[in-house]
């Protein structure tokens, strides 16, 4: 295998962690409007990921840096081609996180009401953006002989994307929704679980037409292997809510994520980013990567720096592992 093979799975495998961890942090965000019905439960909500949801974009950093590194080609041509809907989700992180920060920093009731509006519109829509980006990059968009996107904004919004986006936003609110079922104690435990199972039919329906077209289109044998674990999985995991296994459940859940995007990183290979165009203007692993050396010096690098931020983001779990309830929030 190639470096540049390497580095398209290991950008896979950040993409794939990314999408675990802040895929139920997406998720308690938008529970805050669903799940939670006061102000003492939405703090709850927000205590589970609080200690952790920093360290989660960790590896969404570590994603677009390795692209950047990896693959300046394929970064050049996606950032500049979906340049606004990239910039948007950056914006929702970066108001995601002040909102998170400010939010307690003053008793007023309004005060703390609109940053909780920031928490659920901010976790909203990134996990909409994401499902439609991912699902642009698997489908095909318009670049030319120059690998410069040559499209506009309405091309990003075609039936494909949009139907991703569903997924990705149904897919990450019941991931989160099994994981306020593992972290809560007490009726806000038991309202999770009952809202996990009408969450996990919908994404069921939503993740099955999207796995089946993808399939349809871009698919193999490798790729369909990644959807029926994907599909097992998402059953798995609405049983296991059923036997009041959330541990399992989450876990499952997390499994049809990582199914998930390999399936899409399986179809994609070894294009990047392919071209609607002409198949002759795909960006591939060939084409778009860095040089030899530049790959081997990330590698070593990778190598190094990879099993610390595992062993420092596995202990911050480990600490913060204890459920919490209503009882454990001071009365404002």
């Amino acid at each position: 295998m190639e470096l540049h093979d390497v580095w398209f799975v290991l950008i896979a495998v950040l993409w794939t962690g990314y999408f675990f961890l802040e895929g139920f942090d997406f998720g308690i965000g938008i529970l805050t409007k669903l799940l939670a019905r006061d102000r003492k439960e939405r703090r709850v909500l927000i205590n589970t990921i609080g200690p952790v949801w920093d360290g989660n974009e960790v590896w969404l950093l570590s994603a677009g840096g390795a692209t950047f590194a990896a693959f300046p080609e394929w970064y050049a041509t996606l950032f500049s081609g979906f340049y606004l809907p990239l910039l948007l989700i950056l914006v929702c992180l970066i108001v995601r996180g002040v909102a998170f920060e400010y939010r307690a920093k003053r008793p007023e009731e309004n005060w703390q009401r609109n940053w909780e509006h920031a928490i659920f519109w901010t976790s909203l829509l990134p996990a909409v953006l994401w499902g439609v980006a991912f699902g642009n990059i698997v489908r095909g968009v318009k670049i030319d002989a120059q690998k410069e996107y040559v499209g506009d904004l309405g091309d990003l919004l075609n039936p494909y994307a949009i139907l991703g986006g569903l997924v990705t936003l149904a897919l990450f609110t019941f991931h989160g929704t099994v994981f306020a079922a593992l972290k809560t104690v007490g009726d806000i435990r038991v309202r999770a679980r009952k809202l996990a199972l009408t969450l996990g039919a919908v994404t069921a329906l939503l993740a099955l037409g999207f796995l089946l077209w993808t399939q349809a289109d871009n698919g193999d044998a490798k790729s369909l292997v990644a959807m029926i674990i994907a599909v097992a999985a998402l059953a798995g995991a609405i049983g296991a809510v059923v036997a009041g296994r959330e541990g399992w459940s989450f876990a499952l859940s997390g499994v049809t994520i990582v199914a998930v995007v390999a399936m899409l990183f399986l179809t994609l290979f070894p294009n990047v980013m392919p071209s609607s165009l002409n198949e002759q203007w795909n960006l591939t692993v060939t084409n778009a990567s860095s040089t030899p050396y530049t790959l081997k010096i990330m590698t070593w690098c990778a190598g190094i720096a990879t099993p610390v931020v595992l062993l420092y983001q596995g202990w911050t779990y480990w600490v913060f592992r204890k459920r919490i309830g209503t009882q454990h929030i001071a009365d404002a």
